[in-house]
């Protein structure tokens, strides 16, 4: 008898990238946009992260404390990279 194998399709990675001016999420950014099963990337910052990409999307918001007015540019997402720090450059050494 053989076996039978249920293969699930293989679903893209649509990725949201917050924190991507940052040393870390600049970089998780270029991983994204260079990965083939990276199908869609949504980068949500304070400030535009200056990169144009074809798999690229962006949403500049400058309270991340009140999304309520992106919220619904959020959904269909199945991956999220939250990046957001401070730098060490304004970090004090006794943090």
């Amino acid at each position: 008898m053989a076996e039978q194998i249920n293969e699930q399709p293989r679903v893209g990675i649509k990725a949201i990238v917050t924190g991507a001016t940052g040393m870390i999420g600049e970089g998780v950014l270029h991983e994204c946009l260079n990965r083939a099963d990276v199908e869609e990337i949504l980068v949500v910052g304070r400030k535009s992260c200056g990169v144009t990409h074809r798999k690229l999307a962006e949403i500049v918001h400058a309270d991340f404390f009140d999304l309520l007015p992106i919220d619904n540019r959020l959904s269909g997402y199945n991956a999220c990279f939250f990046c957001l720090g401070v730098s060490s450059v304004v970090v004090p050494n006794d943090f």
